[in-house]
């Protein structure tokens, strides 16, 4: 199965608390952090609700 990274690439200040939430909830908590999730569709639904916040990559 193939896995998600997600790096947190911008802040969270100034966001609303529903994208603060889900950053907390992908496990990211400062720029620069890297989290890799396997890929499942809630894991992914949330990652690409914040794009302009983290960058996505596939790996295996």
């Amino acid at each position: 199965m193939t896995k998600l990274q997600i790096t947190q690439v911008r802040s969270a200040i100034g966001r609303q608390q529903n994208q603060r939430h889900t950053l907390r909830s992908l496990g990211l908590k400062r720029i620069g952090d890297v989290v890799v999730k396997e890929d499942r569709p809630e894991i992914r639904g949330m990652a690409e609700s914040i794009p302009h916040l983290v960058d996505l990559k596939e790996v295996d």
